[in-house]
């Protein structure tokens, strides 16, 4: 069995061989991994499985079934538009390794996990495919029908549990659809599999009983990025086939500046310092590590996508990134990166960057300090006087934010205050500052932290 990881959106997806055949639970969009394992080892895929519908990227199921002829499955309880539905007990044989169907509702109604035995060694199981029903140290989230039946599917997700996924066994290896930083938990540990022993010992969510389990997943404070939404429609009635990685364009300054003006949306890659030294106006700063998980909130369906970077090469992890989010509509690059921008003597903003020290020392002044981490962590401590907006939810509380003063901004490192101001930039704002290192400096300068 091996592991396929997609950084940014922490989404794990698994690639089993059994009797000459290879079985894929979770595809990502972008299937060239599953294929060249298959090719590697001499492998047909004939099996594909979902273990829910997935909200948080485009499943590539339908790519990865038009490529190989493999069969699809995924729970009855939902209506897909593609695919065949399973119940619970339903097993598939290969050779002697068998997967057994198990329903699990809570995350999701249809959710289900898949038992995997070594029928030749034991009739136990080796390990249980959980989906996002169970991560190493959370469970899932419950929110996705709708605040009004969180109750229920907490409820739901409890029984799960421990009705159906404990009782196989202490020994038994957990592997979840997630792995830490994945918005689908609030707080999953740096722990690629676990063992369903080590998570009754240790995962504070199974220490509780059913009605301080589900008081707690009620509580619970999850954002959710108006990107789901598409990407539930797709992964119910299936997304448009690429057949292959959309095709980047090499633009010119002079392109890009006439498509910038036609609305064209520009994303610079760069790092903060970079970006704030300078860059093309309108453009949105989102770090190449940070694009996975924020380009979901910030940018839209219709509009080209075009990249800058310093280089103007090497964009192909964000080109992934972007089509595992359902971005058909990226475009194109400017060639020569940002450098070649200025060389041909265009326009360019910059953006004010401040350090801890700078911060501090100005801190009786008149603006508005933004702090945009996310709750759990502005809990944690934060800068007397700040104001709390997630970094995500800044476009639906822009009105919180004034125009009548300079606006501060400040996260965990400095990367998402960049991208915030970049959005302000955008949006019309005009005198802002990011603070570089952010509160990871402030409280490496040992400067005062409070909390509520």
């Amino acid at each position: 069995m091996k592991l396929i990881k997609s950084r940014g959106i922490a989404h794990h997806s698994y690639f089993i061989e059994a009797n000459g055949q290879g079985i894929v639970i979770d595809p990502r969009r972008d299937i060239d991994i599953y294929l060249k394992i298959a090719e590697t080892r001499g492998l047909n895929i004939t099996h594909i499985f979902e273990t829910h519908r997935n909200e948080d990227y485009v499943i590539g199921s339908i790519e990865l079934a038009q490529a190989t002829g493999a069969e699809i499955f995924h729970g009855k309880n939902l209506e897909f538009a593609y695919g065949t539905p399973v119940s619970e007990g339903k097993t598939f044989m290969f050779g002697n390794v068998e997967l057994e169907i198990l329903e699990t509702p809570g995350h999701t109604m249809e959710s289900i996990s898949l038992i995997l035995r070594d029928k030749d060694v034991s009739e136990d199981a080796q390990m249980v495919f959980t989906g996002d029903l169970i991560f190493a140290g959370e469970t899932g989230r419950v929110d996705l029908l709708g605040v009004d039946q969180k109750r229920k599917m907490a409820g739901l997700l409890y029984d799960s549990i421990f009705q159906k996924i404990i009782p196989l066994g202490d020994e038994t290896i957990l592997c979840p659809a997630h792995g830490a930083g994945s918005i689908c938990g609030v707080d999953i540990r740096q722990q690629d599999y676990t063992t369903i022993g080590y998570e009754r010992k240790t995962n504070p969510q199974l220490q509780c009983n059913k009605n301080e389990f589900i008081q707690g997943k009620i509580e619970e404070k999850n954002y959710t990025p108006p990107y789901f939404k598409k990407m539930e429609l797709y992964n119910q009635n299936g997304a448009p086939i690429l057949g292959r990685l959309l095709y980047l364009r090499a633009l010119t300054p002079k392109n890009l500046k006439e498509m910038k003006d036609s609305s064209a949306q520009i994303v610079d890659v760069r790092h903060p310092t970079s970006f704030g030294g300078g860059h093309i106006p309108h453009s949105l700063n989102i770090w190449q590590e940070g694009v996975p998980a924020f380009a979901g909130w910030f940018l839209n369906y219709h509009d080209p996508i075009i990249l800058v970077d310093d280089h103007g090469h090497n964009l192909d992890e964000i080109r992934k990134a972007l089509i595992r989010l359902g971005f058909d509509n990226i475009y194109g690059y400017l060639a020569g990166g940002f450098p070649n921008w200025y060389l041909h003597a265009q326009e360019i903003e910059t953006l004010k960057l401040w350090s801890v020290q700078q911060l501090k020392e100005n801190l009786d002044g008149d603006f508005f300090l933004l702090d945009v981490r996310k709750i759990g962590d502005r809990r944690e401590g934060y800068i007397e006087g700040a104001h709390h907006i997630y970094t995500g939810e800044v476009p639906e509380r822009l009105s919180e934010i004034p125009h009548d003063q300079p606006v501060v901004v400040y996260c965990d490192s400095g990367f998402k205050s960049t991208l915030i101001c970049s959005y302000l930039k955008r949006e019309g704002f005009h005198d802002l500052v990011s603070v570089l290192g952010s509160m990871t400096a402030w409280k490496q300068a040992h400067y005062p932290v409070v909390k509520d």
